[in-house]
Order: C-alpha cells, then sequence, then structure tokens
C-alpha cells in the first residue's frame, strides 16, 4: 500500500519531496537594490574621527559638520589631523595668545590646499568639555593666526526632548 502511493506521487510529478525550483534572479535583483540603496545612504553622513578619551559636549543642532582641518584636545595632548603636536600642560602655561606649535603645523597643514582656497580654510575644533577656557580661546587664536577663517566646535548630536524643559 505504501509503495502504491509513492509511485502515483512520482508519477504525478510530486516526488522528491522538494518546495518547487528557487528563483534566484529575483533575490538577486532584491539584493542588488538594497546594497545599491544602503551605499546612497551612508554616503550621506559626514563623520568626525572619535576618540574614545575625549567626552565631547552635546548639541541639538541638525547642521552636518564640513570637511576640514580636525584639532583634537584631550585631557592630556593636542593633535592636528591625528599628529600630537603639544601638550595641553604646555599650551596652558604659556603667557601668549597664539601657541607657535600650534600655528605653525596648521600652517603646514594650509600647505597642502589649492592655491586661492585661503578664504576657504576650515577647522574643526574636538575638545574635552572639561577643557579650560583659557586654553581654548589659545586654540583659536592660533587657529586665527594661521589664518583659518572658519573654526567649528564638534559637539554630539543629540535628541530633542520635547517636554518643556529649556535647555533640557
Amino acid at each position: 500500500m505504501i509503495r502504491s502511493g509513492l509511485k502515483r506521487h512520482l508519477r504525478r510529478g510530486k516526488g522528491g519531496g522538494g518546495h518547487g525550483p528557487l528563483a534566484l534572479i529575483p533575490m538577486i535583483d532584491m539584493l542588488t537594490i538594497l546594497v545599491v540603496y544602503l551605499l546612497v545612504h551612508a554616503a550621506d553622513m559626514e563623520m568626525l574621527p572619535n576618540s574614545k578619551n575625549i567626552s565631547i559636549p552635546q548639541s541639538i543642532s541638525e547642521q552636518k559638520p564640513r570637511e576640514a582641518t580636525v584639532i583634537t584636545v584631550t585631557r592630556d595632548m593636542l593633535y592636528v589631523n591625528g599628529a600630537a603636536i603639544v601638550s595641553v600642560a604646555d599650551l596652558g602655561a604659556t603667557d601668549t595668545q597664539v601657541s607657535e606649535p600650534l600655528r605653525a603645523a596648521l600652517d603646514q597643514q594650509a600647505a597642502g590646499l589649492l592655491p586661492g582656497s585661503e578664504a576657504h580654510r576650515e577647522v574643526t575644533v574636538m575638545a574635552e568639555k572639561s577643557l579650560p577656557y583659557a586654553v581654548l580661546r589659545k586654540i583659536v587664536a592660533s587657529s586665527s593666526a594661521a589664518e583659518y577663517t572658519k573654526v567649528s566646535l564638534a559637539v554630539v548630536e543629540r535628541e530633542q526632548t520635547y517636554n518643556g524643559q529649556a535647555g533640557a
């Protein structure tokens, strides 16, 4: 009895116990569309290099950062595009408003820019939020002395809270 049922299934084309032919072409098309979508939308964001030992202030601004020279200030060292320049203790100990090592490093970074782009020099400062204001002022003054026209402070974007509290 069992053999006759199996023979009948084989005659009607239901043998083999499969789920029918697997359609690979539509699946490949969907994966291609997904990859293209992800590539297009991944290129939308500009990411600043983030160091784990820096606690950056938060902001609710929706403006995206532009590509610029990045000054990273940790608790003990100042970096320009990842290269160590001067310690924060040495920077805070000087009496002058302009730090010469920082200005020289910024001038060296500006040397790689195209001629005629002096009006579009930008610098982004990623500083520890506990950094003293006097040190931050020296960084901004040194950037200005190196003829960088736009100085931006990097902040972490946070979600807005709509509970009616100002500055939440």
